[in-house]
């Protein structure tokens, strides 16, 4: 190890994870502007991330699923980049698992708000049945059939 502390395993390794991050974060050409309804701030590069809990409470996946229903808003929704789904709530008790490639160009979508929104052209799809809302998608996003055990949401 150099006297600067950082190992060349380690210097290989933060430069492979750029080379392979960098095609990933270029592909639909339009920056991070990944938000969602309730916190409109941009959360970081290729990060994609469900609306925050309420004030003081911990989000934490149930085990066995990848979100809490505590974790979507009513009216809303979150984009789960990892399991490349969306999770909508279009009213209380009622969750909706959609496909996060747009229906246009294949671009992932990266908001929620009152409806499911893609950057790269603008098209808008609804929280209730992925139908799209605005153009240029003509075609709803894919469903995602969601399995509800208590807080837990998982993919069926």
């Amino acid at each position: 190890m150099g006297r600067s502390g950082l190992s060349r395993r380690g210097a290989l390794t933060g430069a492979m994870g750029l080379g392979v991050g960098l095609p990933v974060l270029s592909a639909c050409g339009q920056g991070d502007t990944t938000t969602t309804a309730s916190d409109p701030t941009p959360t970081g590069a290729g990060a994609v991330q469900p609306s925050p809990p309420a004030a003081g409470a911990t989000p934490v996946a149930p085990a066995g699923g990848f979100a809490s229903t505590g974790d979507i808003p009513v009216g809303g929704g979150g984009v789960f980049e990892e399991q490349q789904v969306v999770v909508t709530q279009p009213t209380a008790g009622e969750f909706k698992g959609f496909s996060f490639v747009c229906t246009h160009s294949g671009c992932p979508v990266n908001q929620v708000t009152d409806e499911i929104l893609c950057p790269c052209h603008g098209s808008r799809f609804s929280l209730a049945d992925g139908s799209p809302t605005a153009g240029p998608a003509s075609s709803p996003l894919e469903p995602i059939e969601l399995v509800i055990n208590g807080d837990s949401i998982s993919l069926a």
